[in-house]
């Protein structure tokens, strides 16, 4: 009988994995896809989830393949800046904010979990349908996901559920909770090789909740470029008559969809227009959540990442706080004098945390600056402070940092 079962080999399930074989417990990681690729475009990891990173001494890791955030800019929809601020080590903290491909982050975990746990710790092409459980123990219960009529049962102390958004594990707790909610925003995303733009370590975000224009490097500068991310988030249909489109990191936009939409954003410096075009490969991904959960433990079974407390792409927080999921989930597990206490601790600790930042994303979390900006001088402005005094700004931009865990406690 294993001790612990992950369903999922995304960011969480695979950091779970590691904390817990460096706390000497036995995991095993059953992901539904064929292989763990690099897919997807940039995220941000947060300084206190790449503590929890460097802890797993992945920081050399880290360097070779993402990139220290220097700083981040909030501007208006017109390029006008909203705030400003230093981000990582330069503002302070212990350890840095990395800009990052998502797929390769998580084949860095994948490779760290196969060279540590070894090669059988990972089983792909397997996806969750349910499990049973009793007094001792869980079993779990995975389909082949190239032959339907194929299956595999594991035993084990606890199951984590950190199978993402449409988790199976959540749909057994919550059987009438229905699809993700959606507020009728689409996220297209691309990535290329571009010039380096500002000091190569800066990220920018134009414009608010409603539509924005996201910008950040996600690799080291190599011969005057680096692979350059961007996001173009906009509100296209009424969510109470249409449903979102397809949930996939692999779904395909085309340019001309696109490009309408990124014209109407400005930032210094940077031809977004050129960027868009320039992009082989265009990703399109509703903007979607669920609401916070009563509960996430029942019995030996738990939830983790996306399957907990999936919310909004804003303010750096979805990887983050799967991470601290991890953290927290191996640190309970390992002091627990039973497993389910563990489950409970864990839970305890972690889901009112989630649930507020899940609601503070809904309204737009530190990016909110922007709007309050642009509520009051939606015609544009010629000083900011006059719109929206700095310590009004700073209460918006740092309250949110307090809340999801990574304010500085120290400036330099």
């Amino acid at each position: 009988m294993k001790r612990v079962v992950i369903a999922g080999a995304g960011i969480g399930g695979l950091t779970t994995a590691l904390m817990l074989h460096q706390r000497g417990i036995e995991a095993v990681v059953v992901e539904q896809a064929a292989h763990v690729r690099e897919v997807g475009v940039g995220i941000n990891t947060l300084p206190h989830s790449i503590a929890e990173l460097v802890q797993l001494n992945l920081l050399d890791q880290l360097d070779a393949v993402g990139l220290r955030t220097r700083e981040l800019r909030y501007l208006s929809r017109t390029g006008k800046e909203i705030w400003s601020e230093l981000r990582g080590v330069h503002a302070g903290h212990d350890h840095p904010q990395f800009s990052i491909n998502r797929g390769r982050l998580q084949k860095l975990l994948f490779d760290a979990v196969l060279e540590r746990l070894g090669n059988d710790a990972v089983i792909t092409g397997h996806a969750l349908q349910g499990f049973v459980q009793d007094e001792k123990s869980v079993t779990a219960h995975f389909t082949d996901t190239k032959d339907a009529m194929a299956s595999m049962q594991l035993r084990c102390e606890v199951l984590v559920c950190s199978d993402g958004i449409h988790s199976a594990g959540r749909r057994a707790f919550y059987p009438k909770e229905g699809p993700p909610s959606w507020p009728g925003v689409v996220m297209w995303r691309g990535a290329t090789e571009w010039p380096v733009w500002e000091d190569g370590e800066t990220m920018a975000i134009a414009g608010g909740l409603a539509g924005k224009f996201v910008l950040y490097p996600i690799s080291p500068v190599k011969d005057g470029k680096q692979l350059m991310n961007w996001v173009v988030n906009v509100r296209v249909k009424d969510p109470k008559n249409s449903p979102p489109p397809k949930e996939s990191w692999s779904s395909r936009a085309s340019l001309a969809k696109v490009l309408p939409y990124a014209k109407r954003f400005a930032i210094p410096g940077m031809d977004i227009e050129a960027l868009v075009r320039g992009t082989d490969t265009i990703f399109e991904y509703p903007m979607a959540d669920r609401d916070p959960l009563p509960r996430w433990t029942f019995g030996r079974v738990t939830l983790l990442g996306d399957a907990a407390h999936p919310m909004y792409p804003v303010g750096s927080n979805g990887a983050a706080q799967a991470i601290l999921d991890a953290r927290s989930f191996a640190d309970n597990f390992a002091k627990a004098s039973h497993p389910r206490e563990g489950l409970y601790r864990y839970e305890r600790d972690r889901r009112p945390k989630t649930a507020e930042i899940v609601r503070q994303n809904r309204i737009g979390g530190p990016e909110r600056v922007i709007d309050e900006v642009e509520k009051l001088a939606p015609e544009g402005f010629e000083d900011v402070n006059e719109v929206l005094s700095h310590d009004e700004r700073q209460t918006i931009v740092r309250g949110y940092a307090k809340l999801a865990g990574f304010a500085a406690r120290k400036r330099k």
